[in-house]
């Protein structure tokens, strides 16, 4: 029998584990099956941009793993159950239960409310790309009326900053305004914070620091302070959360949800499971917990994919980098920032800004792009054959 591969979700930590491991691994060996609840790869970096008018083909995954040899099945994860070693899905046709001897768990993450009343109600978001689209349209609602109106952009991480600015740019008709709960960019250094308000007041986004939102209703914002704002289309960013799947199965994870893992993205508490992404929390060679972002992705990624085909090859697990060093922030289609960060994970006094930044950030998804629609391009073609592993029958799985 087969040792069983399942991969849990297709974005940029998915897509990326999924390709190499197909490669890396004898297919007389092993079967590899990935499961995604939409049909298409999601560039999630680049729906902000897609929510305020651009136009962004969504890649088959069908066409992504074509000739890859990799299963995809197209179903919502609806729970996971490391002791029988059972995925249970959800799809057209009813479901099921998928076996498993591997589980790699990278079901990302999605917008977070943080408890805050008429978020779910109100606010739209830019986590995926449904809610992307529904945003897109009452944007554009907004534009075919002819008579403005106002966007109101809730949180000042690097989410919130792209989405204000590009739908101001993309839409200069509308009034775009930014909340932010404390200074503008206070992560950022003092240069790169002046060149982000100089980007704002040329792009007419209007920012109000140090407020606090306490709900959302259908066309207005209540603050703390008691200010009511008037909102046409209020956009929620102030935060992101995992899937409880993953809590509710029984894996380690922390108080927000997120797997615990070792330094191999290795479940500390179910050794057949891994991590990798959003949904890992995994200590950077710092000592911190690393960023949920793509370059995290990337890298617990790249990590689960040694530690993986060793154990199975029964050779010795390289130990890959897991560095978070810079943050980009496109403002709008032809500025940007760069801006590089110590071993603490605080801001270098030096940032580029401008259009080198808004070339390089391109290049950037351009390139993770192309590589996540080439997932086996570049991949050793050498399939190693697996040493001896405890595997586990489908009758005793679904036992």
């Amino acid at each position: 029998m087969k040792h069983r591969i399942v991969v849990l979700g297709a974005g940029y930590a998915g897509v990326y584990v999924a390709g190499n491991l197909t490669r890396r691994l004898s297919p007389a060996d092993t079967e590899i099956t990935v499961v995604n609840a939409e049909p298409d790869f999601v560039e999630r970096l680049r729906l902000h941009q897609f929510a305020a008018g651009h136009e962004i083909e969504a890649q088959k995954l069908a066409d992504v793993f074509a000739g890859t040899g990799i299963r995809l099945r197209v179903a919502r994860v609806t729970a996971v159950d490391p002791e029988r070693q059972v995925v249970a899905v959800a799809d057209a046709d009813g479901g099921g239960d998928l076996g498993y001897d591997t589980l790699v768990y990278t079901l990302g993450s999605h917008g977070d409310d943080g408890g805050v009343p008429g978020v779910a109600e109100h606010a739209f978001d830019v986590a995926a790309r449904p809610s992307a689209l529904r945003l897109r349209e009452r944007l554009d609602s907004l534009s075919r009326r002819g008579e403005g109106g106002s966007v109101l952009v809730v949180g000042d991480g690097l989410t919130g900053i792209e989405t204000a600015t590009e739908i101001a740019e993309a839409r200069p008709g509308l009034s775009v305004t930014l909340i932010a709960r404390g200074e503008l960019g206070a992560r950022l250094s003092a240069g790169a914070r002046g060149h982000l308000r100089r980007a704002c007041d040329r792009l007419g986004v209007t920012v109000l620091e140090h407020t606090s939102v306490e709900a959302v209703e259908a066309t207005r914002v209540l603050c703390a302070d008691g200010t009511a704002l008037a909102s046409d289309a209020t956009v929620w960013t102030a935060g992101f959360a995992v899937s409880p799947i993953a809590a509710a199965s029984g894996l380690e994870v922390t108080e927000n949800g997120r797997i615990v893992v070792d330094r191999t993205m290795r479940s500390v508490s179910h050794p057949n499971v891994y991590a990798a992404g959003d949904s890992a929390h995994a200590i950077g060679d710092n000592g911190r917990p690393l960023p949920m972002s793509c370059a995290s992705a990337g890298f617990t990624g790249g990590q689960a994919i040694h530690a993986i085909v060793g154990r199975l090859i029964g050779r010795k697990i390289a130990k890959t980098k897991l560095v978070y060093s810079y943050n980009h922030i496109s403002l709008g289609r032809r500025d940007g920032i760069l801006q590089m960060v110590d071993d603490e994970g605080q801001a270098k006094p030096t940032y580029v800004g401008g259009r080198t930044a808004a070339r390089v950030k391109a290049g950037i998804l351009k390139v993770s792009l192309w590589a996540n629609a080439h997932p086996t391009f570049g991949v050793p073609k050498r399939r190693r054959r697996l040493a001896a592993v405890p595997y586990v029958s489908a009758a005793k799985a679904l036992a």
